[in-house]
């Protein structure tokens, strides 16, 4: 997201619900990828601001580094705009534009599922929350999505064979398909096997995949391009054919 000829140096995110090389700080966001500001200046200006102008999550935030992580919405609010931090397919993040009815909840990865005093059960999510009296079948690995309004669960996504998942980490980040199958192995780690739409199949880590779907249907909108990773050789044609594109183009 940094332009590599602007110097050695970048905002570090603050201490936060993500961890440090899952996020991206939220001037990044404003100044270098939704281009609200020019200069480091121009963001507090906007950030600090008495009327409140960033919410993540449904919360106003004003420090300019507040860590933003995957499935994080954030909303402008003098322009209504509410887009979510989410991965392509090179495993970097983007920002995906979405509407305001989808703006109002998120999908939140379970990493944690526990019996606390009392005897009340709990989970915690991946971005930092601690939700009391969830319910008994939501599980570690299973996605919750959670209504940013009243902070509720409003259903939830089991981990298993058949869902839609997305690799958050390992060197597929960004590839999403349906779980085919899972190995497992003791005093390792487990390794799930995913096909893609055009069936080609990875394989990674049980850890690093995130449920964002039952079944075929995604819970989210994902962001335009083709729902696949394209080899090499797919892509040197697609930049010859628009290379072709543009010289006849210019000839005319």
């Amino acid at each position: 997201m940094l332009d590599k000829l602007s110097g050695v140096w970048a905002p570090r995110p603050s201490p936060g619900p993500h961890k440090l090389r899952e996020c991206v700080p939220l001037m990044v966001l404003l100044r270098s990828r939704l281009k609200y500001a020019l200069n480091y200046r121009e963001v507090i200006m906007i950030v600090k601001d008495k009327a409140g102008n960033i919410k993540i999550d449904g919360k106003l935030r004003r420090d300019p580094h507040f860590p933003v992580g995957f499935n994080d919405v954030v909303t402008i609010m003098k322009s209504g705009d509410s887009y979510r931090l989410l991965y392509d397919m090179k495993g970097r993040f983007v920002l995906h534009k979405i509407d305001e009815a989808e703006s109002k909840y998120k999908l939140c990865k379970v990493v944690r599922h526990a019996t606390g005093s009392n005897s009340i059960p709990y989970i915690v999510t991946h971005d930092g929350r601690t939700i009391r009296f969830s319910h008994p079948d939501i599980k570690a690995n299973d996605t919750i999505k959670l209504n940013l309004e009243d902070n509720k669960i409003d259903g939830f996504y089991k981990f298993d064979s058949g869902c839609t998942v997305m690799a958050t980490g390992g060197n597929n980040v960004g590839r999403y398909g349906t779980i085919v199958k899972t190995e497992h192995h003791p005093a390792s780690f487990d390794i799930v096997h995913v096909k893609e739409a055009n069936g080609n199949t990875f394989a990674t880590r049980k850890q690093n995949l995130f449920v964002i779907g039952e079944g075929h249907k995604i819970a989210i909108t994902m962001p335009k391009g083709k729902p696949y990773k394209l080899s090499i050789m797919e892509e040197k044609a697609i930049r010859a054919e628009r290379k072709e594109k543009a010289m006849k183009e210019g000839a005319h």
